[in-house]
């Protein structure tokens, strides 16, 4: 990409919580397979869901990506996932490309929209993002602090909520990576349990 087509991009890019496509502009990946960029755009909090992820002890071919939110949440829904197929038809803004985010999607959503003023939780890996731009580090107890974006801030119409959020990507046949939007841990869990999705969508921008 030239400089001119660089500096072009920068213009047009929306920022951070802006309104757009449907949502809220939330940040961006590159696939590692593709060396593609894509924008992510959070669903509004109305539309959240709450299911299992799938079947315990069922591996699901296609649910593996820490970046491609839509293919993880496809091959789901295409294994029995009713709360996969519930995003996928979810029609926001004219939009209809809906889906429960990837791992390093779902951090993004933390990073920029975390709701309280609670320490973050710092240990294990939780914030590492080796996906995202700029590349995410490992979380400290005072870093990411409270979003800046009223709308998301505890007691905001867009706040997640202080409880565990499904991703889409799959950890093994029995638990599949979740995050806690109180202290930004990241864990695995059951894939049986009942946990939110707050659904995002993503554009490629080049």
């Amino acid at each position: 990409m030239s400089a001119v087509e660089k500096s072009a991009l920068a213009v047009t890019t929306p920022a951070i919580g802006q309104a757009y496509g449907g949502g809220f502009v939330t940040g961006i990946t590159r696939d590692p397979a593709t060396g593609k960029r894509s924008l992510h755009i959070t669903a509004g909090a109305e539309h959240e869901l709450v299911g299992e992820w799938g079947k315990y002890g069922e591996k699901i071919e296609g649910a593996d990506s820490f970046t491609d939110s839509l293919a993880n949440t496809q091959a789901m829904a295409a294994a029995g996932s009713e709360l996969a197929a519930k995003v996928l038809a979810l029609d926001i803004g004219g939009f209809t490309d809906w889906a429960i985010p990837a791992r390093d999607v779902q951090e993004l959503q933390y990073r920029h929209f975390k709701p309280t003023t609670e320490e973050n939780w710092a240990n294990s890996r939780n914030g590492d993002n080796p996906h995202s731009e700029p590349v995410g580090q490992l979380y400290s107890e005072e870093d990411p602090l409270q979003t800046v974006h009223e709308a998301f801030q505890e007691g905001g119409a867009e706040e997640f909520r202080d409880t565990w959020y499904w991703s889409s990507s799959q950890r093994s046949a029995d638990s599949a990576f979740i995050m806690g939007f109180d202290d930004g841990g990241q864990l695995s869990y059951g894939k049986s349990y009942e946990l939110r999705v707050r659904p995002v969508r993503s554009e490629l921008i080049d």
